[in-house]
């Protein structure tokens, strides 16, 4: 089995954000349950590099089978099925120029050759239209009206619009850091009035078979639980990826080393991102008490 360069591309896409987002030891963690077991440490390559040399090591092999299996294991999306099955016809629109698929029988994840191509079954639902869809969205936000406590109510108004200021004088990469710990402060919030919600859901971070405590959870645990609990919707969700890593943009060796630089494009998706998760957070808070 082996893929061109644009699949492996998708493939540690899926591997590194799309399925789930994995930190650098979470992506050894990941390829040591089926090949080489490496040691995260100083001078390790960026997430992005590692997971390209890996696959470049074992593409043609039937590791890269065992993989795409793990990757897509059922097991892992117990709570949320039709979302393994909307990432694997996701994956097959590029696995099929391979003349592959993948498919799910039940528990079961298995790669079958195919015969012919089709490109057209999707052509008017592009990744850049839906984009653009969720941009021209208009969010009627109203901070007011979430249940923050009142010191950090003021903080997250400030915070509004000093990010549409940002925005406006074209300083996109402080779009994305603003707008990524502004959602991250507000979510914490919203988890300290909701603690059981938030610690009994499957997706909540754990150490040692113990949830983790809120102020140890990172932007993209708050994102994974909130939608698995009901209280972010399926946009906001798919289109977070960008903002959940904002984090890692904070140091400048870190945006170096991940080559990050935010466009327009970007910086408009997480400022939608934020407005459409406080009024998701409006619309579902009472569902999760």
């Amino acid at each position: 089995m082996h893929l061109s360069q644009k699949t492996l591309e998708i493939l540690r896409n899926l591997i590194n954000e799309t399925t789930e987002y994995r930190s650098g030891p979470k992506i050894i963690e990941f390829f040591s349950s089926f090949d080489y077991k490496d040691v995260y440490g100083q001078g390790f390559p960026s997430r992005w590099q590692y997971t390209d040399i890996r696959l470049a090591k074992i593409n043609g092999t039937l590791k890269l089978q065992t993989c795409i299996q793990k990757l897509f294991s059922p097991i892992n999306y117990i709570d949320d099925l039709n979302k393994l099955d909307t990432l694997i016809t996701d994956f097959n629109k590029y696995l099929q120029f391979e003349k592959l698929q993948v498919i799910r029988k039940n528990t079961d994840i298995q790669i079958i050759a195919i015969q012919d191509i089709n490109i057209d079954e999707n052509s008017n639902t592009s990744k850049q239209d839906d984009e653009n869809y969720f941009i021209k969205h208009e969010f009627k936000i109203s901070i007011t009206q979430l249940n923050l406590i009142p010191a950090l109510l003021q903080i997250v108004e400030m915070r509004m619009s000093e990010i549409e200021k940002a925005f406006r004088s074209e300083a996109y990469l402080s779009v994305v850091l603003l707008a990524g710990s502004t959602l991250e402060g507000i979510l914490l919030n919203i988890a300290s009035q909701n603690p059981r919600a938030f610690n009994t859901s499957s997706k909540s971070p754990k150490k040692d078979n113990k949830v983790k405590n809120f102020d140890q959870w990172t932007l993209n645990n708050f994102i994974e639980v909130s939608h698995a609990i009901g209280l972010i919707e399926k946009d906001t969700y798919r289109f977070s990826v960008e903002l959940r890593d904002f984090r890692n943009y904070i140091h400048p060796f870190q945006q170096m080393s991940e080559q990050f630089n935010p466009r327009e494009q970007t910086a408009k998706i997480c400022l939608q991102v934020l407005k459409s998760a406080i009024t998701d957070i409006y619309k579902n808070e009472l569902k999760i008490k």
